[in-house]
């Protein structure tokens, strides 16, 4: 795997925590950023993975057993 540097600008207060939060964790910044842009892209992918499975589902539709026909009336659905 090939690393790219970047540069990256972030409040004081900000890298404070992060620093923090490396240091509970035993790792560096650039590996807890790292893990965190991982997560997120990890997230995005099985995102977009699931959507087009749904829409392909959504597009194919479902056997209802109505052969394409509305067998039933309003009134049959909300009895009073």
């Amino acid at each position: 795997m090939q690393y790219q540097n970047i540069t990256l600008s972030i409040p004081k207060e900000l890298l404070k925590k992060i620093k923090h939060i490396a240091i509970e964790k035993q790792i560096s910044i650039s590996a807890l950023l790292t893990k965190t842009l991982e997560e997120i892209v990890h997230k995005e992918d099985s995102y977009e993975k699931a959507k087009k499975h749904h829409l392909s589902i959504l597009e194919t539709g479902f056997e209802l057993d109505t052969c394409g026909k509305i067998n039933w009336q309003r009134e049959d659905l909300h009895e009073r």
